[in-house]
């Protein structure tokens, strides 16, 4: 199979137990996943199978769309409820109002630094694997945005509150979580989160891993072919430029199309930077383009025309 398939991630799984275990579906055994999610996370992970996983670079651009449960007053070395408890506070003087303002203050473009219980390399080691030797590092932050982030809920007697946000790639929940809890100064830790959505695919659209296992031990791969997302799809993010045969051609022995090819075939007006879909007669993926310099240059062009 070739294409992407929208997967609800149980909790207790790592991303790549995931990869793992739906291997053998991808033309070559190929299969890659799009976006991380710790394993007491839920919810949508993209899987790409076969000539899918030459997208993933760019399935990884999306914005993410999160739900989850932070528990105020006690905080974890991990952020999160699979660590160890560092501290405990008093959470009885807070105010639904002041939480709530602290949490939509979170909303914004700033610096986020890494947790050290996440996979990030540092000196060629995972930053877990050194916080599991009791060593913390410097770690470089990163540049992140939260579109937007509302309290859903908050209830006091348990001290917990159900927040959902929207953010760009590499934003660490837990570490929102953590810097919640640092603000009201009673510290805080994620005990649950769900991905509702990662780039153009939610959750209303996933299947669960345990589904899927069940109809490949029943043979049912037509079950699984209808749900796959094919390539040309799975960009849908992407402005397309669709172009007809002769140009395909041009496309695939990687030639640059002019201005004369755009504009005859009626390709959309393009910014510096965005990248492009070329699609060819049938809807066959050809390329994936960055816009550069006032030309398209190919970001990856696929040989053969993804399907």
């Amino acid at each position: 199979m070739d294409g992407v398939l929208i997967v609800d991630k149980p909790e207790g799984l790592t991303s790549f137990d995931v990869v793992r275990r739906l291997r053998s579906l991808g033309s070559g055994r190929k299969a890659g996943h799009t976006g991380t999610l710790d394993p007491t996370a839920t919810g949508v992970l993209p899987i790409c199978l076969g000539q899918a996983t030459k997208l993933s670079t760019f399935l990884l651009e999306g914005d993410k769309e999160y739900q989850g449960v932070v528990q105020l007053g006690v905080e974890t070395d991990t952020y999160d409820a699979a660590g160890k408890v560092v501290s405990t506070q008093p959470t009885d003087h807070l105010e639904e109002e002041e939480v709530r303002r602290v949490v939509e203050g979170m909303a914004g473009t700033y610096w986020q630094t890494p947790p050290m219980y996440s996979a990030v390399k540092v000196g060629g080691q995972r930053l877990y694997e050194l916080a599991r030797k009791g060593l913390e590092v410097d770690r470089k932050p990163r540049k992140v945005t939260i579109h937007s982030i509302r309290m859903i809920s908050f209830d006091p007697a348990a001290s917990r509150l159900v927040l959902r946000l929207s953010c760009t790639k590499g934003t660490y929940v837990r570490s929102v979580a953590h810097e919640i809890g640092q603000a009201l100064g009673v510290g805080a830790h994620l005990v649950s989160l769900q991905r509702l959505r990662n780039g153009p695919f939610h959750l209303d659209a996933a299947i669960p891993l345990a589904t899927l296992e069940k109809w490949m031990e029943e043979g049912e791969y037509e079950k699984i072919a209808e749900r796959l997302i094919p390539l040309r799809d799975a960009l849908s993010d992407f402005e397309e430029v669709r172009v007809d045969e002769l140009r395909a051609r041009k496309v695939l022995r990687g030639m640059a199309l002019g201005y004369r090819d755009l504009l005859q075939s009626g390709a959309p007006r393009i910014a510096e930077g965005d990248l492009v879909r070329i699609t060819g007669p049938g809807g066959r993926l050809l390329a994936v383009a960055e816009q550069r310099e006032g030309a398209l240059r190919y970001r990856r062009v696929f040989s053969t025309g993804g399907e």
